[in-house]
């Protein structure tokens, strides 16, 4: 049987990623599946570049506000959601559009995902007490020594990542990229055409300056100062995100508001530069500069379709 088809669009942070996919998906009926870490998570809305409410209106979303922000979410999580979602979305005659930056996400749904050790609760729980008191930079540089290819893939304050490649070395006395190494990654239910989308560095950089000062504009310090508020503390996974993590800092009287929107500033930036080197080592994706080759898109994603 033929496998079913559907679209992947991946690229850095404010690149437009969320826009391509809602007009693409008014052009060819089809459904759009968030490939996004944190919009899994309710209240988590400014910070996080959440579809608008509107938008979802317009086209329907897969995987958004799916959690609270105290639950745990993976790409083995991810994996098994979308999965469901694309059999639906495929059930009714429609095309199921993965849109994300989360670059592991969209591996685990279209190439699979290697068998690990199982959680270790006891070693979970330590680690997650070290990164409280120590900070999750501590974690990032135990990783860094014991498996530094996988350190150099994951950012820094991702503690649930870093924390699960730091528990498969210390239980198998291999590094976790070892494994992805070995793994064939030949777990390919789908026909993906992969769409990435790029722009000049220069100019990522200047929307992501844009993009934090509008979040910090329209509510972020709001948002977060409500989480807090709702008993969600900033150890959790999903208040590492950046943003909420800066300005649960400034909310503590750590630091000032501007110092805080500086290291989300940078920390995005250095995000983006990461995303890039992990997407560009994929080579099954096809390179479009967002918006100029806007229309070769189309011409491409519709001709995969009916070909």
């Amino acid at each position: 049987m033929d496998k079913t088809r559907i679209v992947a669009i991946v690229g850095p942070t404010a690149v437009g990623k969320s826009q391509l996919a809602l007009e693409l998906a008014a052009r060819i009926n089809a459904e759009i599946i968030s490939a996004d870490s944190m919009q899994v998570y309710r209240y988590m809305d400014i910070g996080t570049a959440k579809p608008t409410p509107d938008e979802q209106k317009k086209v329907k979303h897969h995987l958004i506000d799916i959690l609270y922000p105290d639950e745990e979410f993976s790409a083995a999580l991810f994996k098994q959601g979308a999965r469901e979602a694309i059999s639906n979305i495929d059930g009714q005659g429609k095309v199921a559009i993965v849109a994300g930056g989360t670059g592991l996400y969209v591996k685990a749904l279209t190439r699979g995902l290697f068998k690990g050790p199982g959680a270790d609760q006891e070693l979970r729980q330590v680690l997650r007490k070290k990164a409280v008191i120590a900070g999750t930079e501590s974690l990032y540089r135990e990783l860094s020594e014991l498996d530094p290819v996988t350190a150099a893939r994951l950012h820094p304050n991702d503690s649930s990542r870093i924390i699960r490649a730091i528990e498969v070395c210390r239980l198998t006395k291999k590094p976790l990229s070892e494994y992805h190494e070995k793994h064939s990654f030949k777990d390919s239910p789908f026909d993906t055409f992969k769409i990435g989308l790029y722009i000049d560095r220069q100019d990522i950089y200047s929307r992501i300056e844009k993009r934090v000062d509008r979040m910090v504009a329209i509510g972020l310090v709001d948002e977060v100062k409500c989480l807090l508020d709702m008993g969600y503390t900033r150890d959790l996974n999903s208040m590492q995100g950046l943003g909420y993590k800066q300005i649960a800092g400034y909310l503590l009287g750590e630091f000032s508001l501007d110092e805080a929107t500086l290291q989300v500033k940078q920390g995005t930036k250095k995000y983006a530069k990461r995303q890039m080197t992990w997407f560009r080592a994929d080579p099954e994706i096809n390179w479009y500069e967002y918006p100029y080759d806007y229309q070769g898109i189309i011409q491409k994603t519709k001709g995969f379709l009916e070909a």
